[in-house]
């Protein structure tokens, strides 16, 4: 007995060390990892802190040639002009930008909602399998594609059905910005639709509830904030987008509620401004800045009022 207790005390001495050595690695690797996810974190609030800073300075400068009213309450647009005719009222650019999404968004909410339930709540599992790389492999397409796509054959199928359109117009724009948008929409909205708990379907198909009804009733509003989160995802994405607007929308910032029309929005005029011959250092480059952080603000706005109405909605499942 003696012997045997005498063996196993020397059987736990030697795997002590053992143990304690691979506690020890194990320890040392979390904190590495630990350290590379702070860094990340880090990076990310300085690049952001930069890209504010930058944009903050630009813009101080902008505003002591260009006073503060007349960028955001004019309405004629032409910083590129020379001599009388060069104006800075943002105004025009503001609105084509805000309504080529809200069109863009008119399409991509309902089909991304819809491909968002369908996945979630009607797909069978080897449907879902298929149909859910297949969507996303949407968002992998380069923008410029969609935008030769809406210039060089949406805009003529527009014409063809009767629709009279300019060869740049923002209505092919729009639509085909909702459709970039919609893998987004309907990625996000599946996600927060299956994380519902399967009890609260159970529970209401035990009180006799058809499917519309469990899905309408009682999975969507318990996904509401993953859903509104999706749709301000969504919609930033569409603020956001420059090539497409580049290529197929043209370079016509204006208050016309004709899509017919080109328009312009920010992002778009960001880029045509930049890759044109502008000094560095004058007004048009300055400009760029302006634009640029007027953009900022509206999508960090948007940004916290989604943040806002998420939290205050939020259900927390056990």
């Amino acid at each position: 007995m003696e012997a045997s207790s005498a063996a196993a005390a020397s059987r736990g001495a030697v795997s002590s060390p053992k143990l304690t050595r691979a506690r020890t690695r194990r320890s040392t690797g979390e904190q590495v990892i630990k350290g590379l996810l702070a860094l990340a974190a880090l990076l990310s609030v300085l690049t952001t802190t930069g890209i504010v800073f930058v944009l903050a300075r630009e813009m101080v400068s902008f505003f002591k040639d260009v006073p503060f009213a007349d960028f955001y309450f004019g309405t004629k647009w032409s910083p590129l002009a020379g001599g009388q005719s060069q104006s800075f009222g943002v105004v025009p650019l503001i609105f084509s930008t805000l309504y080529l999404t809200a069109v863009g968004l008119l399409v991509a909410i309902p089909v991304g909602l819809g491909v968002g339930i369908y996945l979630a709540e009607y797909a069978s599992p080897p449907v879902r399998r298929v149909f859910k790389p297949v969507v996303e492999l949407l968002a992998g397409i380069p923008t410029i594609v969609f935008g030769f796509f809406a210039l060089t054959f949406f805009t003529p199928l527009l014409g063809d059905l009767g629709i009279e359109v300019q060869i740049f117009n923002g209505l092919s724009a729009a639509i085909i910005l909702g459709i970039l948008v919609v893998p987004t929409i309907a990625s996000v909205s599946e996600d927060a639709l299956s994380s519902v708990p399967q009890a609260l379907r159970e529970g209401a198909f035990g009180l006799g509830a058809a499917k519309w009804q469990v899905v309408v009733r009682v999975v969507f509003p318990a996904a509401l904030s993953g859903v509104v989160a999706g749709l301000v995802l969504g919609a930033s994405r569409a603020i956001g987008e420059t090539v497409l607007i580049l290529v197929a929308a043209g370079n016509n910032p204006n208050l016309n509620l004709d899509l017919g029309i080109a328009h312009q929005n920010m992002a778009a005029f960001i880029a045509n401004t930049a890759r044109a011959d502008v000094s560095a250092g004058s007004i048009a480059y300055e400009t760029i800045f302006a634009v640029g952080g007027t953009l900022f603000i509206i999508t960090f706005l948007l940004n916290m009022i989604a943040i806002r109405f998420v939290r205050k909605y939020r259900q927390i499942y056990e």
